[in-house]
Order: C-alpha cells, then structure tokens, then sequence
C-alpha cells in the first residue's frame, strides 16, 4: 500500500474514532425521561412506551413505539415496568439509546 493509501487510511480511522467519542459524550447529556413500557417486541427490536415530553426531540408527552438502539436494552423490561430512558435520532429513527427501571 503507498504511503497515500496508509495517510488516508489513518485520517479515516481517525475521524471514526473521533465521531464514536462524540456520540458517546452526546449520549451522556441526554435528558432521562420518566416512562412506562406498554408492549415489548423483542422480535423487531422495539419498544412501546407511554412517555413525559422528549425535550431533546422537541415532543410531548405521548404514547409510542421506539427501535431499540441496541436489541439487549429490551431484555430486562415487560409491560408495566416504570423505566427511565433517553432518546435520540440514530440514522434517522428515533431509537431508545438507554433504558433503566425507575426506583
């Protein structure tokens, strides 16, 4: 590989990383907002929560679906369960990024 191809490569992965690490910091800030699970579909990676305002995504309190970032955030939670979430847009969906049942 020229010395080229090895300077783009370092340049990608670099601005790979550096784009994980802002993902991860913006993670960190969003708001936790109270929730209730109403359905769980662990089968399509979704989860149905009945929800205060989303002040991040500019939405008020309703009822709704949301992809699950990652399937294994739906592994600990049923219907009923009072939970604790954040919320963001990933690669244009709206998509549960953290889930935590509420004390």
């Amino acid at each position: 590989m020229s010395a080229r191809k090895y300077a783009i490569a370092a340049i990608a992965l670099g601005m790979a990383a550096l784009g994980g690490a802002a993902f991860a910091d913006d993670a960190k800030s969003l708001p936790m907002i109270n929730g209730e699970v109403t359905k769980v579909d662990s089968a399509g990676g979704k989860v149905t929560i009945k929800h205060e305002p989303i002040t991040n995504l500019d939405m008020g309190a309703m009822t709704m679906a949301f992809k699950a970032n990652d399937p294994a955030l739906l592994k600990d939670v049923k219907p009923g369960d009072k939970i604790m979430f954040t919320a963001d847009t990933v690669n244009g969906q709206i998509s549960v990024t953290k889930i935590e049942k509420a004390n």
